[in-house]
């Protein structure tokens, strides 16, 4: 008879730890029952990890470039994990790709071009924020982003190295960031990025970019990157990468469809709004239909 319970014991805590990695997925949901099956089985959560309770390891991957039908859209928009999506403003898809993104549960950002020190100025696209704006021409250029993406909870560079490095335009950017209750992505273009003292200063979530996926395109070097996001987590737990539609956009999208077996038995993908509710910084504006 105890062998029989014994037996009966171990089959139940297998079918809960199955049940744990299906349900840990953000993007299925399954918040409640994971709180019910860690009551049941109080060690189930570390045994995960080897039986020591280890902090939860959080990967946003953010796609750029999205709002001009680009390459690697569609495939990017199928992936069954939590992505958040960075939409150019006022392009032939824009409204078309938010409207869908939002509507598959990824976070949209605004995707706001700003002006670089290096780069042909078509590179930038509609609506760019430029260094010899004054600060009511910046304020109602990033309004006006703003209400060109549907659905969007957060904005981050197109481009940009100029800006991003000039203290003055990038107050006035954040401060309407702030008052529309978005945050603001830093991309990391450039290491005299201001971005991050300044969301300091302003009681606004501190978000940059870790590691880019694709700045070389090729297969091989989008590889190396998702290895070096699983060394990241040696020492880190949040991880916030960037790759790209366009023209790396279909590699990008098959590298990371690829992955994400392999990295969901070591992070939890998440949606970057979920990092920025976790530092409770700013009340995230609410989303309401276009």
């Amino acid at each position: 008879m105890q062998f029989i319970h014994w037996l009966w014991a171990g089959f139940l805590q297998a079918l809960a730890k199955r049940m744990f990695h299906w349900l840990a997925r953000p993007f299925m949901g399954g918040c409640a029952v994971l709180v019910c099956l860690s009551a049941l089985f109080p060690g189930l959560a570390a045994a995960q990890d080897g039986g020591v309770d280890q902090p939860i390891r959080q990967l946003a991957v953010v796609i750029d470039d999205l709002g001009n039908n680009m390459a690697g859209t569609e495939e990017i928009m199928s992936l069954h994990v939590p992505v958040t999506v960075a939409i150019m403003p006022f392009l032939p898809s824009t409204k078309q790709d938010a409207i869908k993104a939002h509507e598959r549960g990824y976070d949209v950002l605004v995707h706001l071009p700003m002006e670089p020190l290096r780069g042909k100025p078509e590179w930038l696209g509609p609506g760019a924020i430029k260094s010899s704006m004054s600060d009511e021409e910046v304020r109602r250029k990033v309004n006006e982003a703003i209400d060109n993406v549907p659905y969007a909870v957060g904005v981050n560079n197109h481009m940009g190295s100029k800006i991003t490095s000039n203290p003055r335009i990038m107050s006035t950017v954040l401060d309407v960031c702030k008052e529309r209750g978005l945050f603001f992505l830093d991309s990391r273009t450039d290491y005299r990025t201001v971005v991050g003292k300044l969301c300091k200063e302003k009681g606004m979530p501190v978000l940059g970019n870790d590691i880019f996926l694709d700045d070389v395109h090729t297969t091989s070097h989008i590889q190396k990157q998702i290895k070096k996001v699983e060394l990241w987590f040696k020492n880190n737990t949040q991880c916030i990468v960037i790759g790209h539609v366009g023209a790396p956009g279909p590699k990008t999208s098959r590298v990371i469809k690829q992955s994400i077996p392999a990295l969901q038995n070591q992070v939890q993908f998440v949606k970057l709004s979920q990092i920025v509710k976790e530092q409770g910084e700013i009340r995230i504006r609410e989303l309401t239909a276009p």
